[in-house]
């Protein structure tokens, strides 16, 4: 997925309130609301931006091919820069102004999402969109809106580390469309990583495969986790949209010890609802395999195929990245965890994050 960023699913109905995972429209929506796990240093109702009714209603008529406003990107993360700003904003900011102002649209295609009042939901995207965190600097986190990150390391404690395939196992409630009436979503995500396969060293699935070889040999370029299985998709309730996951160490003469880094490939994602979803999501994924494997955690690579925002998105996002920042938030795992499976979001400690309010009212495609 990962995929993500947050909405409030409450049963039946659905509505956006922070971030959606990450393909468009085949899923995932995360709200805080559902999320449980999130403790007092990481929780915060949606109260997002009422920033006037004018958004949502400049939102619901908003169309691809009207002229686009350019973000002044540049100037503006310069002189926020200045004043304080984390890396993930300013890489955000750029990344949205750039689809913005210079990405191409599928306005004239017949497409499969579409709005609740039945009008085709077109898109503005750049391809091969790829981003570079790294977390040696700073945790990767959005101060324009909060990421519900305790939320977001519950989602990869689901698939990574229990491999579940179950809503049953997931403290939220954003899947529950996507399964049938025993909780399945089908042969995805975690049910992937759960594959085992043989080798020479013995039978393993995907994560433990992947831990083995960090910990014998660390600086193979063969240290892969994969959940896009052709010969499975038709029996995936949805099709996953972080797919892919690469492992590459390091160490140059001046590291104390190895640097784990992370290429995450990712087909499709929708900007608004999924982007920092997935980054805070698989950062945090990439600190709990270098802590377990004694190494630090590096670099994360975040190449998105489709990297698009919804024409009724465009109005909120110009809203969104003009608002103030905020220095990145400190967040760091319990140093007493060695066990990858040991783990849970209680070990995930959060500090100083400064935010502005969640964005409500998300029109969604479907």
């Amino acid at each position: 997925m990962t995929h993500v960023e947050y909405m409030e699913y409450s049963h039946g109905k659905r509505t956006y309130s922070h971030d959606e995972c990450s393909c468009s429209n085949e899923r995932h929506d995360i709200g805080d609301q559902n999320r449980s796990s999130d403790t007092q240093t990481d929780t915060q109702t949606t109260t997002y931006i009422s920033s006037d009714e004018k958004v949502d209603n400049v939102a619901a008529n908003s169309t691809i091919d009207k002229p686009v406003e350019s973000a002044s990107a540049t100037n503006y993360t310069q002189q926020h820069e200045r004043n304080g700003m984390s890396k993930a904003d300013t890489q955000f900011i750029r990344m949205c102004s750039d689809i913005i102002e210079h990405g191409t649209t599928n306005n004239s295609e017949l497409v499969r999402p579409h709005w609740e009042d039945g009008t085709p939901a077109y898109t503005i995207k750049q391809f091969g969109v790829c981003n570079r965190y790294d977390l040696r600097e700073e945790f990767p986190a959005l101060t324009l809106r909060r990421t519900a990150l305790k939320s977001a390391m519950d989602e990869v404690l689901w698939i990574y580390q229990k491999k579940s395939n179950n809503i049953h196992d997931l403290k939220s409630h954003i899947w529950d469309q996507w399964a049938d009436e025993t909780g399945s979503i089908g042969k995805a995500y975690g049910y992937q990583i759960a594959q085992v396969s043989h080798y020479p060293e013995g039978d393993m699935d995907q994560m433990d495969k992947a831990l083995y070889d960090l910990k014998h040999t660390p600086f193979s370029r063969r240290i892969i986790t994969n959940m896009y299985t052709f010969a499975d998709l038709s029996e995936m309730h949805l099709y996953p949209c972080a797919y892919s996951v690469t492992y590459n160490v390091t160490q140059g003469p001046n590291d104390p010890k190895p640097v784990l880094n992370m290429l995450l490939m990712q087909r499709s994602q929708d900007i608004l609802a999924a982007n920092n979803w997935n980054v805070a999501q698989y950062a945090i994924l990439l600190m709990m395999v270098a802590q377990t494997c004694k190494m630090q955690a590096g670099q994360l690579v975040h190449i998105i195929s489709d990297a698009h925002i919804y024409d009724r998105h465009i109005p909120i996002i110009k809203e969104l990245i003009t608002r103030p920042t905020y220095p990145a938030p400190s967040v760091t795992l319990n140093p007493e965890i060695d066990d990858f499976y040991a783990f849970t979001t209680d070990d995930l400690i959060v500090e100083n994050y400064q935010h502005g309010p969640q964005v409500k009212n998300i029109p969604i495609a479907i």
